[in-house]
């Protein structure tokens, strides 16, 4: 999935097999550490890996740190099904109702519309832009666009008590 460049469309590059790997690790990682971070995700009818979804700490410093994001990545086949809504939902449902974040952040590329349309489907409000650290000067990607969601908005809007099926594996 990383490897595919319509996917990675928003990031500096494609990822190969071994830096996906790296990643992958990086979540068992923090879910280890954290009992929550990004999940692999399956489509329900048939439990096949679709991407993955859930919470991150940034580890580089932005203009928000710290924070707690939410951020997804979707097959292409996967997209334009209502997936990313539907369980970034159910992310938010974890951070607020389980978790107890105050608020949760998310970030995209300036030109990643589809990203900020998923971002605002949920709730959140589009906050400022900045340049991303981690993407080279001059690159058209460089701009970001933040968004946020508290906690009292979250609760105020959704039952944070329906449930979520999470796996720790990556694939």
């Amino acid at each position: 999935m990383c490897a595919d460049p319509e996917v990675m469309r928003y990031f500096p590059t494609v990822q190969t097999r071994d830096e996906s790997m790296v990643m992958a690790k990086r979540c068992q990682d923090l879910i280890a550490t954290h009992g929550w971070g990004p999940w692999a995700a399956e489509e329900k009818q048939t439990g096949n890996f679709i991407g993955f979804i859930g919470l991150h700490i940034p580890s580089m410093a932005l203009p928000f740190s710290p924070c707690v994001e939410i951020a997804w990545r979707l097959a292409t086949s996967y997209w334009g099904k209502g997936l990313a809504s539907e369980a970034a939902s159910a992310v938010l449902d974890v951070g607020f109702g389980q978790i107890n974040l105050a608020e949760i952040v998310s970030f995209t590329a300036l030109p990643n519309l589809k990203s900020q349309a998923v971002m605002q489907r949920i709730g959140m409000q589009r906050l400022y832009s900045f340049e991303h650290p981690n993407v080279p000067i001059g690159s058209p990607l460089r701009t970001h666009i933040l968004f946020s969601i508290a906690q009292q908005h979250w609760l105020k809007n959704n039952d944070p008590n329906k449930s979520m099926s999470t796996h720790s594996s990556s694939q």
